[in-house]
């Protein structure tokens, strides 16, 4: 009867190690991942106390050279072709004959409308009649004059009817000269219903139809000459002063994949009244796709310069003052710097560093801002560069 209470006791205790033991495992299992969780903080947290190291190629950086610049000052503006020529309705009247439209080309003098004539032309015979009803009176008047001056050689009628005949003679003739003067103006008046081209080129509007009505000096056409081409730029005062009539000018014009190589032409002596601004006019030669109108920039050339300079897109200014971001021992820095003058190298702006020695790498805008104090390497596409950019390559690691 008492055989069971032992082996109850054997099982009691045994239930209560396996528990005290899972508890025990459960305790260091939470132990241990508390433990990797305080290590993973800490490396994470050295991680962020230490400073990256940014990898840059060969063509994010630059260093500063005694360059030979070619100073200039900036223009932009639309290009105006030099000759334009508006052909305009010199009588009123119906167009008709008119053909020329958009883009057609036209020659000086060619028939390009008329205007309805038959008002014209009926002008011209009633000034026609009315100059050989005059030619008329002339020669009535002529031959009372001759009557007369033989009546007065004779002693029959006295000098005084021989003055009238030669006021009367006088009156006729300037009769028959006004309606000559007069079959002149309606002969013009015919000839102005006939429209010419005033000079060769392009037809770049037409404002009319035929069958409608115009009055004098109505617009029919607009004809642009695409022979040569002008460009109207207007420069501060301070610029202007350092252009000269025949300077060279290097112009992008867009649309057309080359520069176009310009000339200063003029330079106009009054400064205007708004803007306070120079006008300079230059002289462009034709090209094949240049059209009036398009938008063109360049650079004026107005001398030379030898200085210590950079690209000009290395200096920032997202400070107070402007800056350079510069390469020392394989370390990042700020520098300011006070922009000097600009000038081209090719086709790239540069800017004179006063105070920056030839040789010092900087960092192009492609780069980016990057924080003072940050550790800088080449990777393996920069290390060929390197040596020209005055930094020591490094192997290529990835950064931290």
């Amino acid at each position: 009867m008492n055989t069971p209470r032992p082996r109850a006791r054997w099982i009691t205790w045994l239930l209560l190690a396996l528990v005290a033991l899972a508890l025990a495992f459960g305790v260091v299992r939470a132990l241990g991942k508390r433990q990797a969780q305080q290590n993973a903080a800490n490396a994470a947290a050295q991680a962020l106390q230490q400073a990256p190291v940014y990898e840059l190629t060969g063509q994010d950086v630059v260093p500063v050279q005694l360059l030979t610049l070619s100073r200039t000052v900036a223009v932009s503006g639309s290009l105006k072709a030099v000759q334009t020529a508006a052909v305009k309705a010199r009588v009123a009247g119906e167009v008709q004959g008119l053909n020329k439209r958009e883009g057609d080309a036209v020659r000086a003098g060619e028939v390009l409308a008329r205007i309805d004539s038959t008002e014209a032309q009926a002008r011209v015979r009633q000034a026609t009649q009315q100059a050989q009803a005059a030619q008329s009176q002339v020669s009535i008047a002529q031959r009372t004059l001759d009557n007369n001056q033989a009546l007065v050689r004779q002693g029959f009628i006295s000098g005084t009817a021989l003055d009238t005949a030669v006021a009367s003679l006088a009156g006729a003739e300037a009769n028959h000269q006004a309606a000559l003067a007069a079959l002149d103006i309606a002969r013009k008046a015919l000839d102005d219903t006939t429209l010419r081209a005033p000079l060769s080129g392009l037809v770049s509007a037409r404002l009319v139809q035929n069958g409608e009505r115009v009055g004098v000096d109505a617009r029919l056409l607009e004809i642009v000459d695409l022979s040569a081409f002008e460009l109207e730029a207007a420069l501060a005062p301070g610029d202007a002063s350092a252009v000269n009539p025949g300077q060279a000018v290097r112009l992008f014009v867009e649309g057309l994949p080359e520069p176009v190589s310009a000339t200063v032409a003029r330079i106009n002596p009054s400064v205007q009244a708004g803007s306070r601004s120079v006008l300079v006019y230059l002289k462009v030669p034709a090209v094949p796709g240049m059209r009036q109108g398009l938008f063109a920039q360049g650079q004026i050339v107005t001398g030379q310069l030898q200085a210590p300079a950079a690209p000009l897109t290395v200096v920032r200014n997202d400070k107070p003052q402007p800056y350079v971001q510069l390469l020392r021992d394989g370390v990042v820095q700020h520098q300011t710097v006070q922009p000097g003058a600009q000038g081209l190298l090719g086709r790239e702006p540069m800017v004179a560093l006063d105070g920056i020695p030839v040789g010092t790498v900087l960092l192009r805008a492609q780069a980016g801002l990057i924080r003072e104090g940050t550790a800088v390497r080449l990777d393996a596409t920069g290390s060929n560069a390197a040596p020209q950019a005055g930094l020591p390559a490094a192997p290529a690691t990835t950064a931290h």
